[in-house]
């Protein structure tokens, strides 16, 4: 907490405390008799989860378009390893966390050299690549048959509790994420977002920095993966496409990418404004495309910006 001042040290604790009562307490109080929004509500945390890593890669100034891949990654590992060898999905799920990190650094060596849209060109197609690698995996994947029947750990059956599981992993995710943000580490994501050749002339070695935003964000993304296949309890190649990758994204820049809470805010706002137009069926992609429109016109630093003073104002105040 020394790299903020005391006040807004204190804002932060306060602020994180109330988003953890109302994810355990105020939303099982509210819907523990409403299984299709906890189901709704258990979407939104474990899409925050995945968008906090993009959200990462964004302050090292690269766009990342490819979190969907990862998930995809995280996805199959819990499918294969639940399926096909009865692992217990306790160990599958760090298990999915580091096989999608692995992956991640081994793409992510040569590709973080880019910038700017070849970066973010590359990065789109990785989740097409990652699709059409499991739908030729033979037995081991079973092709565009996916795989069906995952089993689901009896602690988690209800959905109460995969909504609870879920909720405590997006607030891990985001102490951790905050955490990077405000240590030295997140003041060294910043020179390179700001002049990657000045962070290299005064001794950061930003390779292994880039490197280290683009593992942690595909660690994340391959929880998320694992988390939703044990909830969907199968997995196919099609179950993460670019338009998830490109959602995990946009969550970031509805939120406001200044903000940690940014991409939290973004997909719980979304995923629930989804849900609440989907009694206009035959409208519902018309508001939501109109809402996501507007929100960047009006807003291009994020909603979150009407609510909150950008990050170094309590200094410089």
């Amino acid at each position: 907490m020394a790299d903020q001042p005391p006040r807004a040290a204190g804002r932060t604790l306060a602020g994180f405390a109330v988003f953890a009562l109302v994810l355990l307490v105020v939303v099982p109080l509210a819907l523990a008799s409403q299984p299709y929004w906890l189901t709704v509500f258990s979407n939104a945390a474990l899409l925050a989860l995945g968008s906090l890593g993009v959200w990462l890669t964004f302050s090292i100034g690269r766009i990342n378009i490819a979190q969907g891949a990862f998930t995809l990654v995280g996805g199959y590992v819990t499918a294969i390893l639940a399926t096909r060898y009865g692992i217990s999905f306790w160990v599958c799920l760090p298990l999915s966390a580091a096989v999608a990190a692995l992956v991640g650094g081994l793409v992510g060596w040569p590709i973080l050299r880019l910038r700017g849209v070849y970066f973010s060109m590359i990065t789109l197609s990785l989740t097409s690549t990652a699709g059409l690698l499991f739908l030729n995996g033979g037995a081991l994947t079973h092709g565009a048959e996916g795989i069906n029947n995952i089993p689901r750990p009896a602690v988690l059956s209800s959905n109460l509790a995969f909504y609870l599981a879920s909720a405590v992993l997006l607030l891990l995710g985001t102490a951790v994420i905050w955490r990077f943000a405000h240590s030295r580490l997140g003041y060294v994501f910043r020179s390179m977002r700001q002049n990657e050749d000045l962070a290299w002339s005064l001794g950061i070695d930003v390779a292994r920095y880039r490197i280290l935003a683009f593992v942690v964000s595909s660690a994340m993304g391959g929880i998320v993966g694992a988390m939703f296949a044990i909830s969907q309890q199968s997995i196919f190649p099609s179950s993460y496409t670019v338009n998830d990758s490109v959602t995990f994204m946009l969550y970031c820049f509805l939120g406001g990418l200044d903000y940690v809470a940014g991409p939290v805010f973004g997909a719980f706002l979304l995923v629930i404004a989804f849900q609440l137009l989907s009694a206009i069926e035959s409208y519902q992609a018309l508001l939501y495309g109109v809402f996501m429109i507007g929100c960047m016109l009006l807003r291009p630093n994020g909603l979150l910006s009407l609510v909150l003073a950008p990050p170094g104002a309590e200094q410089s105040s």
